[in-house]
């Protein structure tokens, strides 16, 4: 689903996607006021694909939401430049092509606060982790992250699927 909705536009996928985050972060040990971020997106990913996809989530997420106590941040959390692809990249490699590719821009709104940060697919956690160090220092009271998929090495699932064979 993440796929066509990324990369066929499939853009209907972003309520259902807000709906089943809002189902998994009902029992999470979230305050009843947050602020929901999504992972900027690389400007030239954002002109091919048209939307930046964990911003849509995100929004569909808040749209949910009861409480008017539950924002959405979509300003203060950019990303300072391009990087290169992480598929393929080791866990180190990562780390170094991410390294100083997200600021905070507008502190203000995020000074005490408790952030969501919202990403589509978390396969090694870089970038959350990355873009949650950023928030952090810049004075956000906690980061939680928060992502519709978990990728797995083909490897291992190759692995898991044979071996229950």
């Amino acid at each position: 689903m993440i796929h066509i909705f990324k990369y066929q536009q499939v853009k209907p996928a972003a309520d259902l996607l807000g709906r089943l985050l809002q189902q998994a972060l009902a029992r999470a040990p979230l305050s009843a006021e947050f602020l929901v971020m999504p992972v900027p997106l690389a400007k030239t990913k954002r002109r091919e694909r048209g939307f930046n996809q964990a911003e849509a989530i995100a929004a569909a997420f808040v749209r949910r939401q009861r409480s008017a106590r539950i924002e959405l941040n979509t300003v203060s959390l950019v990303r300072t430049r391009e990087t290169a692809s992480q598929t393929g990249l080791t866990r180190r490699q990562r780390r170094l092509n991410l390294r100083g590719a997200f600021a905070v821009v507008q502190p203000g709104p995020i000074q005490g606060r408790t952030i969501l940060l919202v990403d589509d697919v978390m396969t090694t956690g870089t970038t959350a982790g990355e873009c949650a160090r950023v928030l952090l220092r810049a004075g956000a009271k906690q980061v939680f992250v928060a992502t519709v998929a978990r990728a797995i090495k083909e490897a291992a699932m190759s692995l898991s699927i044979g071996g229950a064979a």
